[in-house]
């Protein structure tokens, strides 16, 4: 019940709207309470009776009854499904603003197929309860109290067996409930990861393609697929066994009407058109009734959906903005690594006690093997996560006593895997200022060596690029993407691994964009290549989390470690030749 409260809580802003849908729902469940009263009238007193005035007087009334009934229920319709669809607006903006502040380590471990599914099928099934089975419940109560009053004003005994059957058709309401409701569950979390195969599976179609792998995906996709169509056949098997059983007991009622009030009528106890209108008041609830089992099936339904959205809404980011939090104005770019220690997961550190110090305009280089912890590094200057100790400040402020956009508005940051937007390249350019105008963009893309190739485009800076910019190359796309960060005209620069996807050509017409780029900017830069970083300030060498060497290219070269260990293989040297070749070379390899 929490979690159904929860989910009407969001109706209460248009609580306005949802009053006048229960008001036509009123006016709705009087005009189907005269139906059976008209008919009684018909009978008794028109047919029975013989008064044929009267008969052409009740057909304009049932007719008139019709229309008003007519009104009315579209009156309820419309204003409800009014307010569920603005209910389904406000949880997809909710949860989508919700998973844009969370941070990096919520999306390290979500799955993006399981996140979209949570945002289309779990909120759409949020929106059918809140317009469509909140209202039938309502109406079902309105109809059962409204004709449980007529029913007993008439004849109380007939009235008490014709609702004998009520408790057991909500006992087996609810034992359904119970079972479906973990079933349902379950088909959720299965629709989650067949949306999360589909994903993964078109996202990856070119490297199926490559391998020849289109059997084992389409295999891969089966067995979810399979998993989600047995889970969707036992909710079905269930559903399916409540509604005749509700059917059963509800023309158990009929049945009962039928025996002891024809007797009754016999009797003379009660009149033909009462009878006929006790008939009539159980057919407007036989819908209602039969509609519990399927009106249950969506509790349990939206039950599952509504933990699961609640669950994403619940978590809070690791990341989060101090309230007090101070904006920090222009910066000059100093930054500063103190005894930092930082780790994905408890007890499993990925950097420790790490301390450095960059100077406004320097460059910082960092590298090391796979896994050593470069780009944590430097996913902690714009606040990407959290240390675990220690603290990074820039220009002598805690990042975390930063607020968060004004200081990333001052982190130009290009990534290995530079991701563009099916959007024009212009606007890709000014994705961190889009209100640049269109000299700015072209200046940034001037600087980052892109404006040759997009002046030779069809569209030129109009031109539209294909879904995360397939329709570019890899150096076209990173130097974009250089463009991109360029334009925000930051203080502080990271390149992470910005050239390690490229050839050598490519590589170094980025360099040379690269070097425009950094000049009077504090620039971090992680780098597989010696030659990336052999012009840097300070060379920082990485190892499983901690800095073993520190110094700059002539210095770390000249010394047994690490650093010459790669910048000999790099360099093609034949093993046990002294690095003195590399500094007669001037350092350079």
């Amino acid at each position: 019940m929490k979690i159904l409260w929860r989910v009407l809580m969001f109706a209460r802003r248009y609580f306005l709207w949802t009053g006048l849908a229960y008001l036509c729902l009123l006016g709705a469940t009087a005009t189907n309470l005269a139906v059976p009263w008209m008919l009684e009238q018909i009978v008794d007193r028109g047919l029975v009776g013989g008064d044929h005035e009267y008969l052409l007087f009740a057909a304009l009334v049932m007719i008139a009854i019709h229309v008003a009934r007519g009104g009315f229920q579209f009156g309820v319709q419309f204003l409800n499904q009014y307010v569920s669809e603005h209910v389904a607006y406000d949880l997809r903006n909710l949860l989508f603003d919700h998973l844009q502040r969370l941070s990096f380590a919520y999306h390290d471990r979500s799955k993006t197929g399981d996140l979209i599914s949570r945002m289309t099928s779990d909120i759409n099934l949020v929106r059918m309860f809140t317009g469509q089975d909140f209202i039938r419940i309502a109406n079902t109560l309105f109809l059962y109290i409204a004709v449980a009053s007529a029913m007993f004003s008439k004849h109380a005994q007939l009235a008490l067996l014709a609702f004998a059957t009520i408790p057991f058709m909500f006992a087996a309401a609810i034992l359904y409930a119970r079972r479906v409701r973990s079933l349902y569950r379950q088909l959720q979390r299965q629709f989650a990861a067949l949306s999360d195969a589909l994903q993964e599976s078109l996202m990856g179609v070119r490297v199926v393609k490559a391998f020849a792998r289109e059997p084992h995906e389409v295999g891969k996709f089966d067995r979810q697929n399979e998993r989600y169509l047995t889970r969707e056949l036992a909710a079905l098997r269930l559903s399916a066994a409540i509604r005749p059983l509700m059917l059963f007991i509800s023309a158990l009622g009929v049945a009962v009407i039928l025996w002891y009030g024809g007797q009754e009528t016999i009797r003379g106890n009660l009149t033909i058109g009462m009878l006929i209108s006790f008939h009539a008041y159980l057919l407007q609830l036989a819908m209602p009734t039969r509609m519990i089992g399927m009106t249950v099936d969506r509790f349990s339904r939206v039950i599952a959906s509504g933990e699961r959205l609640f669950e994403v809404l619940d978590y809070p980011s690791p990341v989060r903005e101090r309230p007090d939090a101070t904006a920090p104005g222009p910066l000059s770019g100093q930054v500063t690594f103190d005894r930092v220690s930082f780790g994905y997961l408890y007890n499993r550190p990925v950097l420790e006690d790490v301390s450095l110090a960059a100077t406004p305009g320097q460059t910082v280089a960092v590298i090391g093997a796979t896994g050593a912890g470069k780009s944590s590094l430097v996913s902690l200057i714009p606040r990407f996560y959290d240390v675990t100790d220690g603290a990074v400040r820039v220009d002598g402020h805690d990042v975390r006593d930063l607020v968060l956009p004004d200081l990333r508005r001052q982190v130009g940051i290009v990534m290995q895997e530079s991701l563009l937007y099916a959007v024009s390249i212009g606007e890709n350019i000014a994705f961190g200022r889009p209100e640049a105008s269109q000299r700015e963009v072209e200046t940034a893309a001037r600087a980052a060596q892109a404006h040759e190739f997009i002046a030779d485009l069809p569209d030129g800076y109009d031109t539209i690029v294909g879904e995360r910019g397939s329709t570019l190359s890899g150096g076209q796309r990173q130097r974009v993407s250089i463009a991109r960060a360029l334009l925000l005209n930051p203080p502080l620069l990271i390149l992470d691994d910005a050239t390690a996807s490229v050839d050598m050509q490519t590589e170094y017409h980025i360099q040379q964009a690269l070097r425009t780029v950094m000049e009077g900017r504090t620039t971090f830069v992680i780098a597989q290549r010696v030659s990336t970083v052999q012009h840097a300030d300070q060379i920082i060498v990485l190892d499983e989390g901690r800095i073993i060497q520190h110094g700059r290219h002539d210095e770390l070269v000249a010394q047994p470690g690490t650093y010459r260990d790669i910048a000999l293989a790099q360099a093609g040297e034949r093993a046990g030749e002294p690095a003195a070749t590399l500094a007669a070379a001037g350092g350079r390899v």
